[in-house]
Parts: structure tokens; sequence; C-alpha cells
């Protein structure tokens, strides 16, 4: 994957995941906060994963940070979700998590697992 390939290394936090999130680190130790990665697997090649985390940033994570939320980007899963957004869905479905990524060019039906192009 090039460079070029790949939508700027900024994301989007919205009110509504913040809110969630915020809640879910309001029950946890101080210092806790959210680390979210991309790994190889799932049925598409690449899968998100959420982690509550007692840790510091490191010195080239991306750190969201919004009301009561702090969400940590390792800088290897940025160059996956340079341009996305992370939003919270709650609705009759069912509450999830759901990362709009540019960088997708195809995903699961489940929306944890997606590819892209190289």
């Amino acid at each position: 994957m090039t460079d070029a390939a790949l939508a700027p290394n900024s994301v989007i936090l919205t009110d509504r995941a913040a809110k969630k999130i915020g809640r879910v680190l309001a029950k946890q130790p101080e210092g806790t906060v959210l680390r979210i990665t991309v790994a190889g697997g799932g049925c598409s090649g690449f899968q998100y994963e959420y982690k509550i985390v007692q840790e510091q940033p490191a010195s080239d994570d991306l750190v969201l940070t919004k009301d009561d939320a702090t969400v940590l980007i390792d800088s290897l899963s940025l160059e996956f979700l340079g341009g996305a957004e992370i939003d919270y869905v709650d609705d009759l479905i069912g509450q999830s998590f759901q990362i709009k990524n540019p960088n997708a060019v195809a995903g699961c039906g489940c929306g944890t697992s997606f590819s892209v192009a190289v």
C-alpha cells in the first residue's frame, strides 16, 4: 500500500461514540482508555479490535479526546484508519461501534472486518 492510497491521518470521533466511551471508561480505574487497533484476520483480511487498557499513549499514538473519552490509535493502525469516522449506533438491531473507513474497499456484514486495495 502506498502513501498516496491512504486517506489523511485524521480520525473523527463522533459525539455519540465519545459519550458511550466516556460512560464505559467512567466505570474503570482512573487512567483507563480505549485502544483501537487494526489486526490481521476476520473474514475480509483485517479486523478492528477494541481494548480497554490502562496505559499512557506511546509517542507515535494518535490520541483522540472528547468529553470524558480518550481513544488511542497506534501509528500502524492509523495507516489503515486515516480519514475514518468512529461512531456508536444504538438501534433496533443492536448497539455497536461502527467505523466508517474510507480505506476499506470491502467489508463483512457485521462491520468488524475489512479489506484494502494493494
